[in-house]
């Protein structure tokens, strides 16, 4: 791994991305502010990005993305409040 990655990497997991520091986000059923709210990520939190893909247009804390990361079954949060490193996409785009 290089070092200042975003990425942490564990022996018996895929890699996680640091959310936004003192920031609590939403994650949402779907691409978009306009989907419900399943649950809220605490501070400090780091999330598994399955796969992406595009959606509402959100400025956060790591600018401007209409990037989508799916971090679990029905869970979407906007990447830009996800320290990916780039800002692009850095998974497969979701099916």
């Amino acid at each position: 791994m290089v070092m200042g990655s975003p990425v942490a990497a564990s022996a018996d997991g895929p890699p996680t991305y640091p959310i936004a520091p003192g920031a609590s986000v939403n994650v949402r059923s779907g691409p978009g502010t306009g989907y419900s709210i399943v649950k809220v990520l605490p501070t400090g939190s780091r999330v598994v990005i399955f796969c992406q893909t595009p959606g509402e247009t959100v400025s956060g804390y790591y600018g401007t993305s209409k990037i989508w990361d799916n971090v679990g079954n029905g869970e979407y949060v906007a990447d830009a409040y996800v320290k990916t490193g780039s800002d692009g996409y850095v998974a497969p785009r979701c099916a």
